[in-house]
């Protein structure tokens, strides 16, 4: 059937599918490198305590029929070793019926991580992560020219990706309405990049155009993806290039990335593409049921986009198959900053000697830059900046992050970037408090190299030892 395939994304097809592969090592590699200290028997919201609440079919995962951190360290190491296999092309190498399985085994593994990850894996590219991947599946291999049906229903992604967020902005915080919201992001988003010092600096009536053309870009330039090229391959290219200025500006994990993955999946790349027998039934037969499956599915984040009461990052199944998507509804206007501290003496006093834990990429010594992480995920100092809005963001875990820095956990310490405390010398007890933070002026970055400068605000945890962790204020 020559209207199931369309030949011209052949190359579009080769480019989206390894740069998905890349994305899907990146997670991998967090997820392998970081869940003993969040997620592992030992860790601040342990698996086996979560799973024991839950029944498989309310989070379908792997590690609701066995977990041990040596299980799921096996697991994400295989994602890994699948993912660059994918790079490499390997589903290429088989038959189209392989390529399919090779591409189901990560998003399976993925799945099954996300599920049991909970407050660690709330993000929204997690589960995009796995929309998109679902698709993959489905997408072919070089035994097959690209299903049609799949090249659109990934451009119906990217839409609901770029529309909800367009929505939700205009719905929510007045400043994206009256162009002024940039006057504070660059300032106070979650983890700031290397150079969202210099773009919080620019003029501010450069900050209305690159609002007012956010707001064009997401809410009008993604009904574009659905007309004749190369009408759709312009609205896309102008996405990716929206989503570059957000890479610079900012550490958002793979969103901005996967996203831009998004986009090339509906340009159309110069290229002939090389002559193949045309599809097997099953695989046509196979292709239309998940898509008349995914079809059924939008009309939940398609209520929730028409709703006066949108929601943003919302997964509708256990599967993640149709999500809904959205950030930055609300813009903060202050920066609040949790810095954590120990102190080796008996008796804590406030003129004690306290030393200051460095996070990896979250706002610390105000001397020192932001560093640029993303696509990589800093999972705890995301949190940390929720924790920093409301204690109420940290109430699961940061009682459990204390005591493991009263014991100098070797695992949660690798999640930070320098403790003050020798391995065999842990601190009797450590304190929190909060800072507020602003970015210096380029006067002051001149005289005294600091980007960042803060003020001591309040108390959010008193000084704490093992004894007994103490509630925060």
């Amino acid at each position: 059937m020559d209207w199931f395939t369309a030949s011209e994304y052949w190359w579009s097809r080769l480019v989206f599918q390894r740069a998905l592969a890349v994305l899907y090592l990146v997670a991998f590699l967090a997820a392998a490198v970081q869940f003993r200290a969040l997620i592992g028997e030992r860790g601040m919201l342990p698996v086996p305590r979560f799973v024991a609440r839950l029944r498989f079919r309310q989070a379908p995962s792997l590690f609701q029929l066995h977990y041990s951190d040596r299980f799921f360290a096996a697991c994400a190491w295989a994602g890994c070793a699948v993912s660059v296999a994918l790079i490499a092309g390997a589903d290429s190498l088989l038959p189209l019926w392989a390529g399919m399985v090779l591409w189901f085994v990560p998003w399976v593994l993925y799945l099954s991580i996300v599920n049991v990850g909970q407050t660690w894996y709330s993000f929204g590219w997690e589960s995009l992560l796995l929309e998109v991947g679902f698709l993959a599946v489905f997408l072919g291999n070089d035994d097959v020219a690209p299903p049609v049906v799949v090249v659109f229903l990934l451009r119906w992604i990217l839409f609901r990706v770029e529309f909800g967020a367009g929505l939700i902005k205009m719905r929510g915080d007045a400043c994206w309405r009256k162009l002024t919201c940039l006057d504070h992001h660059h300032e106070t988003q979650p983890m700031p990049g290397p150079l969202s010092w210099f773009f919080h600096h620019l003029p501010r009536p450069l900050h209305r155009v690159e609002v007012a053309a956010n707001h064009v870009t997401q809410l009008a330039v993604p009904f574009l993806l659905f007309t004749p090229q190369p009408i759709a391959t312009a609205a896309a290219s102008l996405m990716i290039v929206t989503q570059l200025w957000l890479v610079l500006s900012g550490n958002f994990a793979w969103l901005n990335w996967i996203t831009i993955v998004l986009a090339v999946s509906a340009l159309r790349l110069p290229g002939d593409a090389p002559p193949v027998p045309g599809p097997p039934l099953w695989y046509e037969v196979l292709v239309l049921a998940v898509a008349v499956l995914l079809l059924d599915l939008s009309h939940r984040p398609v209520r929730n986009m028409l709703s006066r009461r949108q929601v943003m990052n919302r997964s509708f199944d256990p599967l993640h198959l149709v999500n809904t998507y959205g950030a930055f509804g609300t813009v903060s206007r202050l920066r609040h900053e949790v810095v954590i501290e120990g102190t080796h003496d008996a008796v804590p006093r406030e003129d004690s000697e306290w030393r200051e834990y460095e996070f990896k990429g979250k706002p610390g010594d105000p001397r020192r830059w932001p560093r640029q992480f993303a696509p990589y995920h800093l999972r705890l100092d995301w949190l940390m900046w929720f924790a920093a809005l409301s204690p109420a963001y940290a109430g699961a875990w940061f009682s459990a992050l204390v005591e493991r820095l009263l014991e100098n956990d070797r695992d949660t310490l690798r999640l930070l970037r320098r403790s003050p405390f020798p391995p065999d010398a842990p601190p009797r007890y450590v304190r929190a408090r909060l800072f507020r933070y602003e970015y210096t002026s380029w006067r002051e970055l001149r005289e005294t190299g600091a980007c960042w400068r803060r003020t001591y605000v309040r108390e959010y945890l008193p000084p704490t030892r093992l004894a007994g962790v103490a509630q925060r204020s």
